[in-house]
């Protein structure tokens, strides 16, 4: 049994067999790192494969035989195994991996598409200098930070050099400017996920060229993006990304109705909208979103005060007009299309029958305190509100006979 404490939270097991390795992760202490422990650390390796008399062949001139292949040093270790090995570890001892030889770097740089930074609490942007020459096949970079540290010239490096990039989290990025989503709109034309939320300084101007450029976005997150998410953007939006699918516009306080109903003519297929904070909108943005994305499964209205019944009916009405056939089995029905999540939390203005319909239009949405996914907070006339399945339990507990009695 080979065994190698290569990172901080996973111990790897290589345990070489008759058709090859058997690769496993298991839980260690936080202990750090060190690039000179490499060699300590391949020693070690050998060390106890020599002792182990499973293994063919043993230690030959100081290295051990493995399928036919002499592993004497780090950089022997086959690019396969490699992989396979690296696929375990976290993404700062994949870093660390890459500059033991030039073998392991060429391997990593064409063989990693994922890759997290946001364990990087200082000088992110720096590394991401350095890492975008060579991670050039990355699929998905997630840039998260808890204190901003990403400047435009790291993200126009990977716009530079990460072409088949499909997956970008850049949320939280104060410092970024319009530059850094114009680089993108060059540089990555394949993103369909995309999180910018918190990115307070992007226009809407920027966001409008971006989506020119990225057509494929299925994934938007612009939630506080105050000055980018305005009904100019959604509806460049709604002209260029017909394949959107979750939109997230939480607190984007200059989000109107035209906006809105831009996206719901344009995005056809939007699954998941969150609305949360947009206290502008009314009931025609919920109308349009009604009867135009007969996908929609989640729908987040938080505070947008200007919501009446007339919304809530539009949305039944449009549950009726595409009900599935009553032929339909139980199970299909209840894996069917319609809405499975409803915030509907501080919308004063709404009344128990309209929220009552609604409710028992769509039978995923629930009340009840184990699952709950309508969500009726802060308004208090709606108490009296509940699915089906609450009912059904408090007929069940009345049935009960009292053991008093």
């Amino acid at each position: 049994m080979l065994i190698c404490h290569m990172e901080t939270r996973n111990s790897l097991l290589i345990i070489p067999g008759g058709s090859g390795f058997r690769i496993k992760s298991e839980m260690v202490g936080e202990a750090e790192l060190r690039s000179e422990n490499l060699n300590q650390c391949f020693e070690r390796l050998m060390t106890v494969a020599g002792g182990n008399s499973g293994i063919g062949g043993g230690i030959s001139e100081g290295g051990v035989k493995m399928e036919g292949v002499v592993i004497t040093e780090w950089k022997d270790i086959p690019i396969e195994l490699l992989l396979r090995i690296v696929s375990l570890v976290d993404d700062r001892t994949v870093i660390m991996a890459s500059g033991v030889c030039s073998g392991w770097r060429d391997a990593l740089c064409l063989g990693l598409t994922h890759l997290s930074l946001s364990w990087c609490k200082n000088n992110m942007n720096n590394l991401v200098l350095s890492l975008a020459p060579k991670f050039t096949k990355l699929e998905t970079l997630v840039l998260r930070q808890d204190k901003p540290q990403l400047e435009d010239n790291a993200i126009g490096a990977i716009a530079n050099y990460c072409h088949d990039l499909q997956n970008l989290d850049l949320s939280k990025s104060f410092k970024l400017s319009d530059h850094s989503l114009y680089a993108l709109a060059h540089g990555c034309p394949k993103l369909t996920k995309l999180n910018i939320s918190g990115c307070t300084a992007f226009s809407d101007g920027a966001l409008e060229y971006l989506t020119n450029f990225c057509q494929k976005l299925k994934i938007l997150n612009l939630c506080g993006c105050v000055k980018a998410a305005t009904d100019h953007a959604l509806q460049a939006i709604g002209r260029n990304c017909s394949q959107l699918q979750s939109l997230n516009l939480g607190w984007c306080e200059n989000v109107g109705d035209l906006g809105v109903m831009s996206l719901a003519y344009g995005c056809p297929d939007l699954r998941t909208l969150d609305l949360c904070g947009c206290v502008c909108i009314t009931d025609d943005s919920v109308i349009a979103l009604a009867y135009r994305c007969l996908h929609l499964r989640s729908l987040g209205l938080y505070y947008c005060r200007n919501i009446t019944d007339r919304a809530m009916y539009s949305l039944v009405h449009s549950r009726v007009k595409n009900k599935p056939p009553m032929w339909q089995s139980m199970k299909d029905r209840c894996n069917e299309e319609g809405l499975r999540s409803l915030n509907i939390s501080q919308c004063t203005a709404l009344t128990p029958p309209a929220v009552q319909a609604l409710c028992d239009s769509f039978p995923a949405l629930h009340t009840c305190s184990w699952r709950h996914s309508l969500v009726m907070s802060g308004c208090l006339n709606l108490t009296s509100v509940h699915c089906a399945c609450a009912v059904q339990a408090h007929r069940t507990m009345s049935s009960i006979p009292n053991p008093a009695h």
